[in-house]
């Protein structure tokens, strides 16, 4: 196997001098990468190792991005007020880099109010055009009609 490490050459070793290099230094044999010709192993301090290891996943999921979906709620006879409302909480959750849902919800004899929720949700997605993009169109699933809008990304 080879063996890297500080203060020690890099050169192949039979597992009984590693392991005995790994001994007079004080210090764990720790496999890098098994499947190289030889086998790689480094000596390391192991509990710094780890700590380490730990800190490298923590800064890779902090850097990854989180998705929030923020959700609207409309019935299909939404007065003009109750709508310019909703709307600004739309914009601002765009604005903050969340995703909205926006959805009609029909309760009881409303499902015959179809198109208005349609249009609702249509009327929606035109006046946060500066603010996001419709990633879904308006699509009914069970009594809820559901539209996605993703914010437009920032340079």
């Amino acid at each position: 196997m080879r063996v890297v490490g500080e203060g020690v050459e890099a050169a192949v070793y039979s597992l009984k001098e590693a392991l005995m290099l790994a001994e007079e230094k004080e210090l764990d044999l720790v496999e890098i990468s098994p499947k190289a010709d030889p086998p790689v192993c480094k000596l390391v301090d192991y509990k710094k190792f780890l700590y380490e290891q730990k800190k490298k996943q923590k800064e890779i999921k902090s850097k990854t991005q989180k998705v929030v979906i923020k959700e609207i709620r409309f019935g299909p006879n939404t007065d003009e007020h109750d709508y310019q409302f909703k709307l600004k909480h739309a914009e601002k959750f765009l604005a903050d880099g969340s995703k909205v849902k926006a959805y009609v919800f029909f309760k009881g004899r409303t499902i015959v109010f179809k198109e208005r929720g349609e249009i609702l949700l249509l009327r929606m997605a035109q006046d946060l055009e500066e603010f996001g993009v419709v990633e879904q169109m308006p699509k009914m699933e069970g009594k809820r009609m559901i539209m996605f809008i993703a914010p437009k990304k920032v340079k």
